[in-house]
């Protein structure tokens, strides 16, 4: 065999890492609720026959997770009567969200939004909020489990379980819902809430995760501690009570040290690398919003979508990371970063192409294909870049922040989708959505130039 093939072969065997297999079903966990207060509802609001323009602006509720940065810190540090003792730090936070998130589906699934649309977006919101928290203390549990080396597969297998879940919050629930609808020719509330039930009750895979994993051997950072020290010097001239010095310390550790420890150590580089983050994923995010109701409106049935968007194309996401993944491990972050931008942009350019073609099945399989597997790519490089950049005393609140950063912009901008595909039609919208990743190459380019460096590379991880 030659030793060039032998060593690729051998890099896959990352993926057999015990961490890394165990990032499946929390990814899993992880993935399920996002599609059911975006895509898939948007899908259902459609049907009920909601217009264009309020489902785009509904898609702010998206904006819970870019503002996840604010609650981060009590996330990271805040102990959880009794579940923190008996389930330790990250364990409690999750297990908390994902009940949360369960009541909430309950919540949309028991509400009609043709006849209240307020209930609706109020749970919708509910299951975002519950989601986000989620995603801090699991973005914190992945980082502190493994090192660096292995983020890359962790990430990728992290996003297999994702999307496996998003296959089912998506295909599964307009599957389930196709099966129980007497006709699609009139909408029906009930087949909807059969199916939000059932996702409901899916749920269950990641709170059952959450109590059989074990906790990150990671114990509180000295610099934690440090900085605290610190405050309460600074804080001691106040003449104020022990307890208000110490509760004032604790909030400058939780809420104001994760972000200066940032600006300190990245200096010039940190706008850059901000404004790198938070346009990386701009072309995916908004052009996401638009996509089921394009499919709805270019006369794709729910099976057709189910079959060809939420499982076939999920699968080839799932393939994209594990590739993506490998990348990382042999050519580097930076490099897979770059090439991720580049396809994520390009293929956003087929579905001009679809737009032209009207209900063709085997163009939507095409474009899906090509889309996901570059999404799946760009996703591996951009979770191990933003692991890479996070320092392991603070990893809950500073993922937060680039993760929320990721989010704000494309969102807001999101929200008015509807209105510009009401004006100006879907292949506009389209080509637009693909020039927005121009700036992207920009800034990955000029964020390569300096050398990437871990922001913690002595962390004792497993």
């Amino acid at each position: 065999m030659p030793a060039a093939l032998s060593g690729w072969l051998h890099a896959f065997r990352i993926y057999t890492h015990p961490r890394v297999l165990g990032m499946l079903s929390l990814g899993f966990s992880a993935g399920l609720p996002l599609l059911l207060v975006l895509g898939t509802l948007s899908f259902w609001l459609r049907e009920a026959g909601i217009d264009r323009s309020t489902i785009g602006h509904l898609s702010w509720i998206g904006l819970a997770y870019g503002f996840k940065w604010m609650w981060s810190p009590l996330v990271d540090r805040l102990p959880l009567p009794l579940l923190t003792r008996l389930l330790g730090r990250r364990r409690a936070w999750l297990l908390l969200s994902q009940v949360s998130i369960v009541i909430a589906l309950i919540g949309i699934a028991n509400t009609d939004p043709l006849e209240n649309l307020t209930h609706t977006v109020f749970f919708a919101l509910a299951v975002a909020f519950a989601s986000a928290t989620q995603d801090i203390a699991l973005d914190a549990y992945r980082i502190e489990a493994v090192s660096l080396r292995l983020q890359g597969a962790m990430a990728a297998t992290y996003q297999a379980g994702y999307r496996m879940a998003m296959i089912l919050a998506s295909a599964g629930a307009l599957w389930i819902a196709a099966a129980v609808d007497p006709s699609e020719a009139t909408y029906d509330y009930a087949p909807w809430r059969t199916a939000y039930l059932a996702m409901a009750a899916f749920m269950m895979i990641g709170i059952i995760t959450t109590l059989i994993i074990r906790e990150p051997d990671v114990p509180v950072n000295r610099l934690i501690s440090e900085n605290e020290d610190r405050a309460k010097a600074a804080i001691a001239h106040w003449n104020l009570s022990v307890r208000l010095t110490q509760l004032l310390a604790w909030l400058y550790g939780a809420m104001v040290a994760p972000f200066r420890d940032f600006i300190v150590r990245h200096g010039g580089q940190a706008l850059l690398i901000l404004a790198l983050i938070a346009v990386y994923r701009i072309s995916d995010v908004v052009m996401g919003v638009m996509s089921n109701p394009f499919y709805v409106d270019m006369g794709y049935s729910k099976d057709e979508v189910a079959t060809v968007s939420k499982v076939y194309g999920v699968v080839m996401t799932i393939a994209g990371a594990a590739i993506g993944g490998v990348f990382i491990a042999k050519i580097g972050i930076m490099r897979t970063l770059f090439l991720g931008a580049v396809l994520s942009a390009a293929t956003n350019l087929l579905f001009v192409w679809l737009t032209g073609r009207g209900h063709d099945l085997t163009g939507l399989i095409f474009t899906i294909s090509a889309d996901n597997l570059s999404a799946g790519i760009a996703s591996s490089a951009f979770i191990a870049y933003l692991s890479g950049l996070t320092n392991s005393a603070y990893s809950a609140t500073q993922y937060a922040l680039f993760s929320s950063v990721m989010l704000l912009l494309p969102k807001f901008i999101a929200g008015f989708s509807g209105d510009f595909v009401d004006a100006y039609g879907y292949a506009s919208f389209f080509t637009g959505t693909a020039l927005l990743g121009i700036p992207v190459l920009v800034l990955v380019w000029l964020a390569g130039r300096a050398k990437f460096e871990t922001a913690d590379p002595a962390m004792p991880r497993t």
